[in-house]
Parts: C-alpha cells; structure tokens; sequence
C-alpha cells in the first residue's frame, strides 16, 4: 500500500510537469502567433519613453540657438480733413488773397512684424525668412534667456528662394544650430518645428515629414518645399525645422489657410538654404547659372507628337536673344532630356540644375529634336537679377488665350499682387475670351467650380470644361475682382 501511495505521488508530479510543460509551450507557441500577426501581447514602455526623450533632448539643445525676429517700419498715411475749410468758412469779406490750396494731412504710425530665425555662425550670423524683413526700417532680435533686443545688419537676401542672411553683435560667441542633410530625409520621420507662433517663444511643436518636393505655389522662384503637418503658424516663419536627431533639415516658411486646411505647413530644404547662406555671406547675393529660355511642360500629347516613349525632359517654348542656349544652338521646340551627364525630370528639375552651375561652366545637354537625340554644349551665363531662369508657360490656346505661372517677374512685368491663379499673357482678337472682356495681365482665379492656384489647376480646370460648354471663370484685373461668361467655340 504503501509503495502504491510512494508511486502514485511521483506518477502525480511528472504528469503535473508534463502538463505545465505543454501549457507553457502552447503560450509561447501563441504569443509567438500572436506577434507574427501583428498582434502585441504585453505594451512596453520603454520605446514610448525613448522617444520622448529624445523630443526633450532635442528641445534643450536647439532652443539657445533659435531666436525672436521683431522688425518695424513707419508708415506714413495721409488724409483730407473734412473740417479743413471751416477757416475759409469764417475768412473776412474784406480779405482778398487768394485761397489757398488744400494739401493733405499726414501721420505717421508704426508697423511692427514678427518671426523667427536661428544662429548658423557663433559670430551672430542668423537665416531667416526674406519676407520676415523684406522692406523693414529696423530688425531686433532677441535671444533665449536674454531680455535685451539686439539690432540687425542685413548681409544679404535672396527673394527667388525667400532666404535673408543677417548678423548682430553680441560681444560673445554664440551657440549655433547643427546642419543635417535635407537630402536623405524619408517621408514619415519625425520632425520638431520651434519658433514663435504669435510671439509666444521658443514654441515646440511635432509631427512628420508628410511630403517632399512640393511646387508650383508662386510663392518663390524655385520652390522645393517639404511638407510637414508639425502646427506652423504666423511667426514660425524662418525657425528651424529639426529632426530626431537634432539637425536642421528645413527653415518653416507658409502654411495653407487655415480655414482652408489644417497641418498642412511647408518648410525651404537645409540643402538649398546652405548654398544660399554660403554666397550670401562671401559676396551679399547669390549667384546662378542662367540659360536664358522659357519651359513648358510635356504631357501625354506632346510627348507621343513628338516622338518621345516617356512623359520626361521638359520642352523649350522660347529662347532669349543673345542668349547662352542661343549661341549654343537650342531652338524652340526642343525637349532637354539631359543636363550635365544625368536625365532631365521637368522643368523644375532643370530649373535647380541649371541654376547650381557657375557661370562660365560648360555644360553638354542631351537635346531630343526631329525625333532623335543630339548633344549640344552650352556655356552657362550669369542669371541677371531681373531674368527668370525659366517661366511656366501654357502654349496651347484655350477660347483665345494663353497664360502664365505667376513669378516674381511676371508680377513686376505686369503690376500685380497675386500670388495664386495664372496670369494672361496673350488674348486672340475676336475669340470667345476677347469678347468676354479679358485683357493681357487679367489674373485667372477660378474656372467654373475649379480654384486655380497655379498653372495645374489650370490646365486640369480646362480639360474638364466641354469644348462648346459656356463657362463662368473668376477674374482679377487691378484691384478688382469679378466674374465673366466665356463662350464654348463653335
């Protein structure tokens, strides 16, 4: 009996092994099921923590060198007094001089702006945003822990990227921002945003890369911008747009309407701005190789008219007398499909690589005419300051217009404000759109339910319009702003 109760013990616990055993391996067997399908068993705490971490480290260490643009400009407004008669009113009978001639009254107010910037040269070098002080009579800056309001000198600016380099003097050296490389960023990373949104200082805020290489909003001649939804708002232009780990790949420029969108905020890529920065200090302006033509894009139609197997390269539409693509022999009609060794994408991709040449650089461009590739060599000029690099253009004519993408020049040429919407720069006598009132330099904002922001919208907005289909479209001459019927052609 004994041995019996002896064995049945020992029976008990290997079974009681072999159980816990199985169970133990039918849970592993699960949570290893359970984490190949993406399914999470226990929640560490442990990346959370990370990365905040990381949020926090980085604020400390970019903040010091992040600063507090305050700018200010005296206006002089002028006004007719209603009451400025009341002496002729009361003047003798008996006075025989001449009235005198009414003049304006004056007064002068002052207008103060806001942004951001950050220190790129313990020297007191500081990059910002062109439209930050662009047309101010004194910029101040103020520093983190640091209530006193240090001057600024202008070195430089540079309206086609909206870039401005200046420097105050401190007497100190001062802690500067570390440069990454916008290049190598990857759409989905983190990124931290700090300025001073409203003059609330040294603002942190975070969220992702949510797009690169956007274009084609006006706001700058060469736009590349990176989108980002961490919250931008009215003074964060010219603060740094930093990564996790520290580095400024992006300087906060505009952000969409706020009543139109929400997170939608882009930023001028560190890459860009470096080489800015760079001529800015040696020499005050920047420096850009110049071709001397005007693009036009390719679509499908155009590309298969001309022979092209792929919608790539971008299509001459017009060259400059004297010239360098002149006296180099590019003829309108050509399609650059190559620049210096690598393949040309469209026109902002040409515009970029044409305008990072020295001048007096020569250069081979792949040429695609009459149906086949030939090679060209053009030496590279110097940009003059009043000529684009290139101007967007829409050849094909719609109800008897042509238009154009609204650049700096293109709003000095033709007196303008706008920075949305195409402008019209040829109208055919007796076509729909002359009978309808338009005139050259007319702005387009709206064709029928489409907004036109830039010369996309337009040409999505005219190929959804039905060829005989009357139309009603937006438009903007001087101030003015009405809306017309243009005709469908017969």
């Amino acid at each position: 009996m004994r041995k019996n109760i002896i064995a049945g013990f020992i029976l008990g616990l290997v079974f009681s092994f072999l159980v816990f055993t199985g169970y133990s391996a039918i849970e592993k067997k699960s949570e290893s099921k359970n984490i190949i399908q993406g399914r999470i068993t226990q929640v560490s705490l442990e990346e959370p923590l990370t990365l905040q971490s990381a949020f926090v480290q980085v604020s400390k260490v970019v903040k010091p060198s992040v600063v507090q643009i305050t700018t200010e400009k005296i206006i002089t407004y002028r006004y007719w007094d209603p009451f400025g008669d009341i002496e002729e009113f009361f003047r003798s009978p008996f006075d025989f001089n001449f009235p005198r001639r009414r003049e304006p009254k004056t007064y002068k107010k002052k207008q103060e702006g806001l942004g951001s910037g950050f220190i790129v040269d313990e020297d007191g070098y500081i990059l910002t945003n062109n439209h930050v002080i662009e047309g101010v009579d004194k910029i101040l800056v103020k520093l983190l822990g640091d209530e006193r309001k240090y001057e600024a000198k202008v070195i430089g600016t540079d309206p086609k990227t909206d870039l401005a380099l200046i420097k105050i003097n401190t007497g100190r050296p001062l802690p500067t921002v570390k440069l990454g490389d916008s290049d190598k960023i990857e759409v989905g990373e983190w990124v931290i945003a700090i300025g001073n949104p409203y003059g609330l200082e040294e603002t942190v805020t975070v969220g992702v890369v949510s797009a690169k290489g956007r274009s084609g909003f006006g706001i700058t001649q060469y736009e590349d911008f990176i989108q980002t939804d961490a919250a931008i708002n009215p003074g964060n232009s010219g603060g740094p747009l930093v990564n996790i780990r520290g580095e400024v790949i992006g300087i906060n420029t505009f952000i969409i309407a706020p009543y139109a969108a929400q997170g939608i905020g882009f930023a001028i890529p560190i890459n860009l701005a470096k080489r800015v920065f760079t001529q800015l200090r040696e020499k005050g302006k920047v420096v850009r190789g110049y071709l001397g033509i005007y693009l036009q894009e390719l679509d499908e139609a155009l590309a298969k008219s001309l022979g092209l197997s792929e919608i790539k390269g971008v299509l001459v539409a017009q060259v400059e007398k004297n010239s360098p693509a002149e006296r180099a022999g590019i003829k309108e009609g050509d399609v650059i499909i190559e620049y210096d060794g690598s393949p040309v994408i469209n026109g902002k991709d040409l515009q970029m690589k044409v305008a990072n040449t020295p001048p007096d650089k020569k250069v081979n461009i792949g040429i695609w005419r009459d149906k086949k590739k030939i090679n060209l060599f053009v030496v590279v000029g110097e940009m003059p300051e009043e000529v684009p690099i290139a101007q967007e253009t829409e050849e094909k004519l719609w109800r008897g217009i042509k238009v154009a993408s609204i650049s700096e020049d293109v709003k000095s040429q033709y007196r303008i404000e706008d920075t949305e919407g195409v402008v019209v720069i040829y109208v055919e006598t007796g076509s729909p759109a002359d009978e309808s009132g338009i005139k050259v330099g007319t702005v387009i904002k709206k064709i029928g339910d489409y907004k036109i922001s830039n010369i996309s919208d337009y040409r999505k907005a005219i190929k959804s319009i039905p060829k005989n289909a009357d139309v009603i479209v937006q438009i903007k001459y001087g101030n003015f702003s009405r809306f017309i019927v243009i005709k469908g052609e017969k």
